[in-house]
């Protein structure tokens, strides 16, 4: 079987930190500051990967699938499904700022019913995005469209690109460190990471671990 696509390797990270926050908020203790001010940093990072990742999708992704064949039809669908999704993660980051600023226990659940919406939401989304385009992904990776975007989607600053890949890594599975070693090899990424991933190694990590 073919490794999977990098853009499903990101996919499982979406939905590993959803599932994290969702057990997380649920045993929110009212008014642990600490915790809340853990999970504000861990949802930073969350925020800003799912934004960037649907930014580049609609500026680079969408203009190569269609060189190779995906109807417009397809990515209007995709882009109507973005906009639901930015609607609810608007509402989970009013929450979670809400969360931060007064970490009481009805507070945290509000947020933990945001991001429920937002998971729901955003799974739904995910799948639908897997199944008409992971066989796409597959079939034209070779495609010169194909290879040039990849090129686009890494040309990212070295800092950002080592939080990228400890937050792609933090708990993947063997099918997702497959793809990932294939796209960038482990020793290469332990160095990006040690040297350039510590901000997400330092305060994004331990999150998930207390």
């Amino acid at each position: 079987m073919a490794p999977m696509s990098m853009n499903k390797v990101i996919h499982a990270a979406f939905r590993r930190d959803l599932d994290r926050f969702n057990a997380a908020l649920g045993r929110f203790a009212d008014g642990d500051r600490g915790r809340a001010d853990q999970l504000g940093r861990a949802w930073d990072n969350f925020d800003f990967q799912l934004t960037k990742h649907h930014q580049g999708e609609h500026e680079i992704a969408w203009p190569a699938l269609a060189r190779v064949g995906v109807t417009q039809q397809t990515i209007d669908q995709m882009d109507a499904e973005h906009d639901v999704m930015a609607d609810r993660l608007s509402a989970a980051r009013a929450a979670m700022t809400a969360l931060r600023s007064s970490p009481s226990a009805a507070n945290a659940q509000t947020a933990r019913t945001a991001l429920d919406e937002l998971r729901t939401v955003t799974t739904e989304h995910l799948d639908h995005e897997e199944r008409e385009l992971e066989p796409v992904y597959q079939a034209k990776k070779d495609d010169p469209a194909v290879v040039e975007m990849g090129k686009k989607f890494a040309k990212v600053g070295p800092k950002e690109g080592g939080v990228f890949f400890k937050w792609l890594t933090d708990g993947a599975g063997p099918a997702e460190l497959e793809s990932i070693n294939a796209t960038i090899p482990a020793p290469v990424r332990t160095i990006i990471g040690a040297i350039f991933g510590r901000e997400y190694s330092k305060n994004v990590a331990p999150v998930w671990r207390s």
